[in-house]
């Protein structure tokens, strides 16, 4: 049995505990500026369902988050288990994030991909500093889905899929 000891917590070392739970990962994106602007999370989760919020993390170094936070809706989408490749391109340079992604943009602004599992269309509700990173609050005001897809899985800084247990 190991011990918890209490030295200083290094980053390197926060980041692989950290890595040890799997999650989703979701494309944030807008229309700001007659351009699409987005990046990719894996820390979304859902909130609250009254009223319906969600949220997701975001590093306040981040330079794609000032330019987001203009846009009177974001998009969310939850990435498909073949959705690797986009998510690297997400987390890419900004000029070819949504090269090849095909995607909707909602009249108020939201950009989600078209073969998200689940999409929503959202506006800022609230933002909350976290350290390094701000908690970013989010009203939902439309939601799709599909059931035909399993989701892109985060894990260990790689990319998985979601394995059905057997009965």
């Amino acid at each position: 049995m190991s011990v918890l000891c209490s030295r200083k917590l290094d980053p390197q070392v926060l980041r692989a505990a950290f890595g040890t739970f799997p999650t989703g990962v979701i494309a944030v994106a807008a229309e700001v500026d007659a351009e699409y602007v987005g990046l990719a999370a894996s820390s979304f989760t859902s909130v609250s369902l009254d009223p319906p919020l969600v949220s997701f993390s975001v590093a306040r170094t981040s330079k794609t988050w000032p330019d987001l936070r203009r846009a009177a809706r974001l998009g969310l989408s939850v990435l498909a288990d073949h959705h690797g490749e986009v998510c690297r391109q997400l987390a890419g340079p900004a000029a070819h994030r949504f090269a090849n992604v095909p995607v909707t943009v909602s009249g108020e602004g939201a950009v989600t991909l078209d073969e998200g599992i689940a999409r929503f269309d959202c506006s800022i509700h609230r933002e909350v500093e976290a350290g390094d990173h701000l908690l970013v609050l989010l009203r939902l005001h439309a939601v799709e889905h599909v059931e035909a897809s399993s989701p892109l899985v985060f894990h260990r800084s790689g990319f998985g899929r979601l394995a059905a247990e057997v009965a």
